[in-house]
């Protein structure tokens, strides 16, 4: 029996800063470019995205930079850790790279380096990943989101035909952080304020008169919200899971590191939870 081929090791691409803008109070673009994004490309999902790679402050990386070589070779401890964001654009022609990073001052981690960031900064990461486009079959569109699923939503938006039939909701802190999209779809713009995020998506995601028609929805942002939303759409509006790209991005106290580790665990228990009250509905 031939031998089953080792798992290929994953390559980091390279990219310097080419330009950023402040698109909103709290809404960072960083656009990357350079020869090292030769052979990147994210043109097949509107939810790609990609992981970049931060060393520890102190930390310095043999070159070329070797992920499999540096897990080999530094302890744990030094390893980079990864932060993960949606490709809002890819150019490529000019092979531009652009990203979107909702801040918060200095806290975090991907974040306060966007803010820094300048042009010829040089930045590594992994992907791109992704799952999602909007199918064209579809009779209409549900996007639901935060901040942080805004680029993906935005980039699905600009994907659609015209005229497409489309609904899309996403929740931000206030005016002041909408944006304008290039789409005929008309975003509904939920200002949180004072309110436990993702709390006006589900009261209005609940209030929503659905179109007669096959829906495909996507549903990304923070986990509790996202679970609610989860049960309503998959259990009380019965949407066919294969209808429906539903995410928690982050979840409110934890990073991504800890975020992460426990992900599929809650993702599996909340399924299972969720598929046996539409089992038991049917």
């Amino acid at each position: 029996m031939a031998e089953r081929p080792g798992r290929r090791p994953r390559r980091a691409h390279s990219a310097q800063v080419v330009r950023t803008q402040r698109l909103s109070p709290h809404m960072q673009r960083v656009v990357l470019g350079g020869d090292g994004l030769a052979g990147f490309a994210a043109d097949t999902c509107t939810d790609h995205y990609v992981k970049l790679l931060f060393g520890p402050e102190g930390v310095t990386y043999p070159e070329p930079f070797d992920l499999q070589r540096i897990q080999q070779e530094f302890p744990r401890e030094q390893w980079p850790v990864t932060r993960t964001y949606t490709v809002r654009d890819w150019d490529p022609e000019t092979h531009e790279l652009t990203l979107d990073f909702v801040v918060h001052g200095d806290e975090g981690l991907a974040g306060p380096w966007a803010l820094r960031a300048r042009p010829g900064d040089v930045v590594r990461f992994m992907g791109p990943g992704g799952a999602y486009a909007p199918d064209a079959k579809a009779d209409w569109h549900l996007l639901v989101g935060d901040e942080s699923a805004l680029p993906a939503i935005a980039r699905s938006l600009e994907a659609l035909p015209e005229g497409a039939k489309a609904i899309a909701l996403v929740e931000v802190s206030g005016p002041e952080e909408e944006q304008k999209i290039d789409s005929d779809v008309e975003i509904v713009w939920l200002h949180r304020g004072y309110r436990p995020i993702g709390e006006t998506l589900v009261e209005a995601v609940r209030a929503l008169e659905f179109p007669k028609g096959r829906v495909h929805a996507f549903v990304h942002g923070e986990a509790s919200f996202v679970k609610e939303l989860r049960r309503l759409l998959r259990v009380e509006r019965e949407i066919p899971r294969e209808d429906l790209s539903i995410s928690g991005y982050w979840r409110l106290g934890h990073n991504e590191d800890g975020w992460q580790a426990s992900k599929r665990e809650w993702n599996a228990r909340i399924e299972a939870e969720q598929e046996g009250g539409s089992a038991a509905a049917a």
